[in-house]
């Protein structure tokens, strides 16, 4: 059982981050702030998705004007990613965002500051400090020698002080790298240091295929280590993916409990089913359903039932027909080419 780390629980909209909430998964929208009808049919797109927090761009004061528009258009947290401009943070608050993503070192003198933490203050919003290896400060490279873990620990530490100064700590901090092995160690000495939330994720992954993988290894650490408090799957790639990606990691490290856990077994000699095309079809149609249940696609009717008798529904194949089988149980014997049609409605009516 894992042991996660108990830290300060913070209020992001309707829900909560850190503490004894369930780790939140989040993302980030590709649309231009400014449409915002595309916005919203994403946002809506993600929520039905399973997205808990969702995060936008504002780069200009006509993005966080159309953030008027989209906080009423759909009730789910939503995050002002802001850089430099103090001014777009106070008006994004003024138009309903739940978080604001800005680091306080970079939005100049402290009575600007000071403007935005009394601002959340006032409207029970809290603030994101987002540290990235790519961007850190020029004296930390000099420090240390580049963008190492402890580099990223202190950039991060700083804008914390700077917002202690103002007597703001409804904070949430993320210190993100490319490098995987280098974004576990910042956080496992973060973690150290600090009782606030986490925000993990490993930055600029890349595409869904080699950024899940990156993903999975970094995030998966990490949790398995008991960090971590919400989650962002950063792929080059259909937002959506990383909704998938995200809660796919979190039920198999086991924080996610809900929908459908599917495995399969790997091709080999012994296989006389087509199990690749039958085991994506039954992954496929297993989208959107959120049954607790564990469905198992085997492609040997002889061993498949016992190696996945812990299975709440399987079936497994043989020469031109296959078995379903309930806890290594079979219940029926079908035609290959019913096979999935009667597995799942075996699992409809389950």
């Amino acid at each position: 059982m894992i042991q996660r780390k108990l830290t300060k629980k913070v209020r992001v909209g309707q829900i909560y981050v850190g503490g004894d909430a369930p780790i939140a998964v989040q993302s980030m929208l590709n649309t231009d702030t400014r449409d915002v009808e595309a916005s919203l049919r994403q946002i809506r797109a993600l929520r039905t998705a399973g997205c808990d927090i969702v995060r936008l761009a504002v780069p200009d004061m006509a993005a966080a004007d159309a953030l008027a528009e989209i906080t009423k258009g759909v009730d789910m947290p939503m995050v002002a990613d802001i850089h430099f401009d103090y001014r777009l943070a106070l008006r994004a608050i003024e138009h309903g965002v739940a978080k604001l993503r800005i680091n306080p070192g970079n939005i100049g003198s402290r009575d600007r500051v000071e403007a935005v933490a009394k601002a959340c203050q006032d409207k029970g919003i809290p603030i994101r400090i987002g540290v990235n290896s790519g961007s850190l400060e020029k004296d930390l490279l000099e420090k240390y020698g580049g963008p190492v873990p402890e580099a990223l620990v202190e950039s991060a530490l700083r804008h914390v002080a700077i917002l202690d100064e103002v007597n703001f700590n409804d904070v949430i901090i993320s210190i993100k790298s490319s490098n995987v092995m280098r974004t576990v160690e910042a956080y496992r000495l973060l973690s150290k240091q600090t009782d606030l939330p986490l925000h993990i994720g490993v930055t600029e992954a890349g595409t869904t295929w080699r950024g899940t993988i990156k993903s999975a290894v970094g995030i998966g650490t990490l949790l398995a280590e008991g960090i971590g408090d919400t989650l962002r799957v950063s792929l080059t790639g259909d937002p959506l993916e990383e909704i998938k990606v995200g809660r796919e990691i979190l039920k198999s490290v086991g924080y996610l409990k809900e929908g459908i856990e599917f495995v399969s077994c790997p091709t080999c000699g012994r296989t006389e089913i087509d199990l690749i095309g039958i085991a994506t079809e039954v992954e496929k149609r297993l989208e959107g359903l959120n049954k607790p249940i564990k469905v198992a696609v085997m492609g040997c009717a002889v061993n498949g039932p016992g190696e996945a008798k812990d299975a709440d529904i399987g079936i497994a194949g043989g020469k031109g027909v296959g078995i379903i089988f309930k806890k290594g149980v079979i219940v029926r014997r079908v035609g290959e080419a019913e096979l999935v049609d009667a597995l799942m409605a075996e699992i409809e009516s389950m």
